[in-house]
């Protein structure tokens, strides 16, 4: 049986960890915003990025296999879907309980390897933004 994507979206939200992998120091960005949102709301979030050391004033880790607890940390990410491919691979090896691709994250390739590794149940991909769906989602779970 698979998962609805607003059940997808409440298992994501229910980790204990987030991750956003694509913040940068440019706040007018996505990822950025994306990262600030985890902030606002003092959820315990890790920014990876591969050269920072540090991102709105938090500690980033140069990948997902360096994040604390990478089984228990559902992962945003903004990057190109060429950069997605790669972690979503990286992310299945490290068995990482549930992705979230923001809008332009995917492409084909993506959804093809989501598919292909029996990923549907843990990724969200294809429209929906943490941004827009997230508050509401939160408001469920309580």
């Amino acid at each position: 049986m698979s998962r609805t994507v607003t059940e997808i979206q409440k298992f994501f939200l229910s980790s204990p960890r987030y991750a956003v992998v694509g913040a940068s120091r440019d706040q007018s960005k996505y990822g950025n915003k994306v990262l600030q949102w985890y902030l606002k709301r003092n959820l315990l979030v890790t920014p990876v990025h591969p050269k920072e050391n540090e991102l709105e004033g938090v500690a980033t880790v140069p990948n997902l296999a360096d994040l604390p607890a990478p089984t228990e940390t559902s992962v945003s990410i903004i990057t190109n879907p060429k950069v997605t491919l790669g972690l979503l691979q990286e992310a299945k090896e490290l068995n990482i309980p549930a992705l979230w691709l923001q809008p332009g994250a995917e492409d084909d390739a993506v959804k093809g390897y989501i598919r292909a590794n029996g990923l549907e149940d843990k990724v969200l991909y294809g429209g929906p933004c943490i941004l827009v769906e997230g508050d509401g989602t939160r408001k469920s779970l309580l």
